[in-house]
């Protein structure tokens, strides 16, 4: 006898078509999880390679600043040296200059004139003392000018003064103290 197939083939035939498509779809959906899994973590790791880098430059930038700021300081500290050094060797170089001035003011001071009192600032100088007389005074401005290290002697104040029956003229006078040739040297 013949055998006849009765089964409905095309329903299979469709189900089996349909089970590999689902299949393929289920196969191309993990496949295309997959991708987009590792292009996600290539991308976080781009991310984090990238945020490692800022980091790095910003940790770098903070230790430079603090460099820079330490130099700065280091630089205002030896500005400040420089500047005492500056000073202590000016003091040095004016020490034989007070010695001058107090050997020029002897030479200069004739007898009957005595010194009260001496004010200096920078070279400008103040006397303020007492003579016998007129004469005195402006023979202790003739020293004066005729002395290299001192110059422009100037008369401020001259006024007779009574003290005990006697009578003295008290003065006040300016000058500058200088280097002699020290305008040569310059020049």
């Amino acid at each position: 006898m013949a055998k006849i197939n009765l089964l409905p083939w095309r329903e299979v035939k469709r189900k089996e078509k349909q089970k590999e498509f689902f299949s393929m779809l289920g196969l191309v959906a993990v496949g295309g999880l997959v991708i987009w899994f590792m292009v996600h973590m290539f991308h976080n790791q781009l991310i984090d390679r990238q945020v490692d880098r800022n980091q790095f430059i910003v940790t770098e930038t903070a230790n430079l600043d603090k460099k820079i700021a330490e130099i700065q300081e280091l630089e205002k500290e030896k500005q400040r040296l420089l500047d005492r050094m500056r000073a202590i060797e000016q003091l040095q170089g004016n020490r034989p200059l007070i010695v001058r001035f107090f050997d020029e003011l002897v030479d200069s001071l004739p007898d009957g004139v005595s010194v009260t009192s001496i004010t200096q600032q920078a070279n400008n100088i103040t006397i303020t003392g007492e003579a016998q007389s007129n004469a005195r005074v402006s023979s202790f401005l003739r020293n004066l000018e005729s002395s290299e290290w001192l110059a422009n002697p100037a008369l401020d104040i001259i006024q007779a003064k009574n003290a005990s029956g006697t009578r003295i003229s008290g003065f006040t006078l300016r000058f500058q103290q200088v280097i002699p040739n020290a305008d040569e040297d310059d020049a």
